[in-house]
């Protein structure tokens, strides 16, 4: 008899305890809502100053017995690089003008060769280079400190256009950045001659480009 009154108040118990017992929390089915998306579109316009594109081939005069490099300038630039929110590059946005009528040398008559032979700048007055991928970027856009990367970008020569790939080393600095850009392909790359005059004994088949550049965000409501 004892036993099963035991047995009855254990029962009573252990029902009064399973009682106490909050109700199990219902698990949501709605998914988290993602993080917002911080990222936006860089569009990066040429600061007032530090922009020069030149051309660099090495030549043997005539009257030196050592090749120096023939260089010619330009600061006569316009363009803007847009990248999107991922870091990517906008080719359709993406564009680089170089007015090589005003390119400059240190001799007027290699100046009047090139553009009215090579370049035929009356008919063909522009360079053009679209940025097409950037490639070796950090995973974020740099804020401060030196960085390199390539950077494909389809150049136009007169009426020739080919994809020509460029070493960049930058700084970035002030939302902006500054460095250079360059690359080097042979004259038939481009459907070039070689020039050819009396006071130049040679000219090496390699044309190098490089562009200084200091690019700054674009000012609030355009430029």
């Amino acid at each position: 008899m004892i036993q099963m009154l035991t047995v009855v108040v254990v029962l009573v118990m252990s029902s009064a305890s399973l009682d106490a017992l909050p109700a199990p929390v219902a698990q949501s089915t709605t998914p988290s809502a993602a993080p917002a998306d911080t990222g936006k579109v860089v569009r990066l316009v040429l600061a007032p100053e530090g922009n020069e594109a030149r051309y660099l081939v090495r030549e043997q005069l005539a009257n030196l017995d050592f090749p120096n490099d023939a260089i010619g300038a330009t600061s006569a630039i316009t363009g803007q690089l847009v990248l999107d929110a991922d870091g990517a590059v906008v080719p359709a946005e993406s564009k680089f003008v170089i007015d090589v009528t005003t390119l400059k040398s240190d001799k007027e008559r290699r100046d009047g060769y090139l553009q009215r032979r090579t370049l035929e700048t009356a008919q063909y007055p522009t360079v053009t280079l679209v940025p097409t991928a950037l490639r070796g970027m950090p995973t974020s856009l740099p804020e401060a400190g030196a960085f390199s990367f390539e950077m494909d970008a389809d150049v136009t020569i007169k009426d020739v256009t080919r994809s020509v790939r460029w070493q960049v080393s930058a700084v970035a600095e002030n939302g902006g950045f500054s460095g250079k850009a360059s690359t080097s392909f042979p004259f038939e790359a481009f459907q070039l001659t070689q020039p050819k005059v009396s006071v130049v004994l040679s000219v090496e088949n390699e044309i190098r480009l490089e562009y200084d550049f200091n690019l700054v965000p674009e000012p609030a409501g355009g430029s």
